[in-house]
């Protein structure tokens, strides 16, 4: 096997692909077929076209090829009729089952870590995204260095006289642990700096974006703002955090954006990327942004809840903006339905997430600007508290700003 290369897993115009998951105690029918349409967004993200999807009922994946072998024969023949380029495994596979499938199918195995991996690959722009992402990338591969020297497996010596092949994986793993060494170092030092800068804009207050990926964030960042932040209807169109300065109803503060989250994230790029979500972590007010328009946008919203927890930022002030309302609309109401009725529907929608919110959420449509001042005027009723907390003995000079 030739060395695994991240970059470009789609070399050619657009690479064919199946998907392959597993059917468990912990992971339903249902579940499974939701998270196929997630990895083929993500393959159609990183240039590829997913054909199939292939999924098996077992308690556990199979320690040697993921599923089972009549399974994979099943596979097998799809790919030489079809002549598919790679298949991608749902779950992170193990070293030994990657050679083990990679061998067996002929064709490039990729799971859905090295696929999401790709894409932040892809997508990095500034030296401390490619950092990070060069960071996850090292520590995803070396445990599976072994796999991709068995092209000298025939070259093997006896105690004391090992093979080529053996002394070329002990030096990829020198250089690569060498490597992550120097990576890691990189970016303590990158965290120093954005916490200096932090630090220097304390007296501002700060609110972050966050929110499950292709929700919107950006949208909304240049919707607040007026800036031109990168955005497109792909899963992390953008990597790299954006501050930019926001001012409503004369009130000062500064509006972030962070990474999307997203189900099954690899833990390489969790830590990776700390120095990037520290931004909502020292944030003092949350935008959680939900597309409403997906079916199950209630699953995202507690993904990023439990990520929000894991950091230690969820006891923050949190802004539920639900976002995309108008395909919501299009998505829910056909155009025979009475408008009283649908009125009623949006109500309902409406007041059942202001409960469960205690009044902290709205409901918009970043791209057509709907409802918009209402969603102006939260973030800063919220703002203007919290300078008024913070800063009690200018309670004469915010006075003095419009309600």
């Amino acid at each position: 096997m030739a060395r695994q290369e991240f970059h470009n897993l789609a070399e050619k115009e657009q690479e064919t692909a199946v998907l392959v998951g597993l059917i468990t105690n912990q992971q339903s029918e249902e579940q499974l077929k939701e998270y196929f349409d997630e990895l083929a967004f993500l393959a159609e993200t990183a240039g590829a076209k997913t054909l199939k999807y292939f999924f098996q009922r077992l308690p556990h994946p199979d320690t040697r090829t993921y599923v089972g072998s009549g399974k994979l024969m099943e596979i097998k023949q799809f790919i030489e009729m079809h002549q598919v380029d790679m298949v991608i495994f749902d779950d992170e596979i193990s070293p030994a089952q990657l050679r083990n499938v990679e061998k067996d199918l002929g064709v490039k195995i990729v799971d859905r870590s090295m696929l999401i991996l790709d894409i932040f690959a892809q997508r990095a722009r500034t030296d401390q995204a490619k950092t990070q992402v060069e960071l996850a990338q090292t520590q995803y591969l070396l445990p599976r260095l072994k796999g991709m020297w068995t092209h000298l497996d025939r070259i093997k010596g006896g105690v004391g006289q090992r093979g080529a092949g053996e002394k070329e994986i002990e030096t990829d793993k020198r250089v690569a642990q060498h490597n992550i060494a120097l990576l890691k170092e990189k970016l303590r030092q990158v965290d120093k700096q954005n916490a200096l800068r932090r630090k220097n804009r304390a007296d501002m207050i700060r609110v972050a974006l966050v929110g499950y990926t292709n929700v919107g964030k950006s949208t909304i960042m240049n919707l607040l703002s007026k800036s031109e932040v990168f955005a497109e209807n792909k899963l992390f169109a953008t990597l790299d955090t954006t501050v930019r300065k926001v001012v409503i109803e004369n009130i000062p503060f500064l509006l972030s954006d962070t990474v999307g989250f997203i189900r099954k994230l690899p833990h390489h790029l969790i830590e990776s990327f700390k120095s990037t979500l520290d931004e909502a972590v020292e944030a003092d007010v949350l935008i959680h942004v939900v597309d409403i328009s997906h079916p199950k946008f209630e699953e995202h919203i507690a993904v990023v809840n439990k990520t929000l927890q894991d950091l230690g930022a969820f006891d923050k002030p949190i802004i539920m903006v639900f976002n995309k309302m108008d395909l919501y609309e299009d998505k829910t109401f056909d155009k025979y339905l009475a408008e009283e009725t649908k009125r009623d529907i949006l109500h309902e929608l409406e007041n059942s997430w202001m409960q469960k919110t205690h009044d902290n959420a709205v409901f918009i449509s970043a791209l057509r600007k709907q409802n918009v001042e209402q969603f102006r005027a939260s973030i800063f009723q919220k703002v203007k508290q919290l300078y008024l907390e913070r800063y009690p003995f200018k309670a004469g000079y915010y006075d003095n700003f419009h309600q």
